[in-house]
């Protein structure tokens, strides 16, 4: 009989080591325990409480007669959809299960040992995730100072100054996870034009629907100009089809075709190409959810600074709220009353709360639960 081995070992180091993304609590065994409390109330994931478009529904029905059969492996009808939308070809765009698959392939297809990727310090968790994944070496650029307008932004011209030969990949999300905070199209272009050729940037735009300031358009608007320049979209947001996982990139067809051969087999499966599909159609809802979470985020905003908290400015669906020591009480406390909302201890932001801007309903159940417990503190 052959001597035990330790089978983790047998895997790359730099995965061995690898701690896997955080979604946060056992919703599903949460919603049993708070069925009969009044309900849990969900304020942690930056999910759109409005639900997807009513088409989607029908566009589900229709696919059930087929689920014996494997979807389309292209997602042609829903590439040629999403080419009309952004006025590109299909073979500027790759499909995938969510946009958290595509930023892991991108930093696997581009980058390796040896190779940088630059990220602000308080990144989407599942960049230096794809980094280490991919062996790649992590150069953190500190965020903007919070005595700045845009406390906790990128600093985009130290992200350029941060720019080595070893560089391959910058990732930022715009407006950006899990601050809120975002930068202007113009900042962008004048970022883009320091970067090499060589280097690609991914723009991450998971929120860009969100977004009311006329300062900022789609990156993709800068595309033609900077071939190097990929933007990540995600259906799991404003289209509310979070527990479909559907997501694209929109490059450089070169990049696309470099690409393509790792994508996993038929990765967005029936339902989800059928829904993302539907509710393309359907920019009626769409704008109804994003006039309405601007309404409430612009309510909640104000009655939070009411109450003496300090809240990032958001083009999100979300606020990142300092509650500075308090942070871990509050949290708990809100947690027993069956409300939901994310610490963020773990990426480095510990004094800090993001709240998910819901329903008006919400948002006052959550306000007032603040009041008490700040009243007892």
């Amino acid at each position: 009989m052959s001597a035990a081995i330790d089978l983790r070992s047998l895997a790359r180091p730099e995965i061995q080591s690898l701690k896997a993304y955080d979604p946060g609590h056992d919703i599903p065994l949460l919603r049993q325990q708070f069925a009969s409390k009044g309900g849990l109330l969900e304020l942690g994931s930056n999910e759109n409480p409005y639900g997807p478009s009513p088409a989607v529904t029908e566009a589900l029905h229709a696919v059930f007669p087929l689920l014996h059969r494997y979807p389309d492996p292209s997602g042609a009808a829903l590439k040629l959809a999403l080419a009309k939308l952004h006025g590109v070809e299909t073979s500027h765009l790759m499909l995938g299960n969510g946009s958290h698959e595509l930023l892991m392939q991108l930093a696997q297809v581009f980058t390796g040992p040896g190779d940088e990727i630059v990220f602000s310090r308080f990144c989407f968790a599942v960049y230096p995730i794809a980094a280490q994944a991919a062996g790649a070496s992590i150069i953190w650029v500190a965020s903007l100072p919070e005595t700045d307008d845009m406390p906790l932004g990128h600093d985009l011209q130290a992200m350029a100054n941060a720019i080595t030969s070893k560089t391959k990949l910058i990732c930022m999300a715009n407006p950006n996870n899990p601050t809120g905070t975002w930068y202007s199209t113009q900042d962008l272009e004048q970022f883009m034009q320091r970067v090499p050729a060589s280097v690609l940037v991914l723009v991450d735009e998971a929120y860009i629907e969100y977004v009311t300031d006329p300062a900022l358009v789609s990156a993709t608007a800068l595309q033609q100009r900077f071939p190097n320049l990929v933007v990540s979209r995600t259906f799991s947001k404003a289209h509310g089809l979070a527990g479909l996982r559907a997501g694209y990139l929109l490059a450089d067809a070169a990049v696309v075709s470099v690409m393509e051969p790792i994508r996993e087999s038929f990765n967005l499966n029936a339902m989800a190409l059928a829904a993302a599909q539907a509710s393309l159609a359907d920019q009626d809802h769409l704008n109804t959810v994003r006039q309405a979470t601007a309404v409430e985020r612009e309510w909640l905003d104000a009655e939070l600074h009411a109450l003496g908290l300090s809240v990032l400015p958001s083009q999100t669906n979300f606020l990142l709220v300092r509650m500075d020591e308090r942070t871990e009480d509050v949290e708990q406390a809100l947690f027993q009353r069956g409300i939901m909302v994310r610490p963020m201890g773990g990426y480095g932001l510990h004094g800090y709360l993001r709240i998910t801007v819901s329903v008006r309903a919400d948002n006052e159940r959550l306000l007032q639960a603040i009041k008490e417990i700040l009243a007892c503190m």
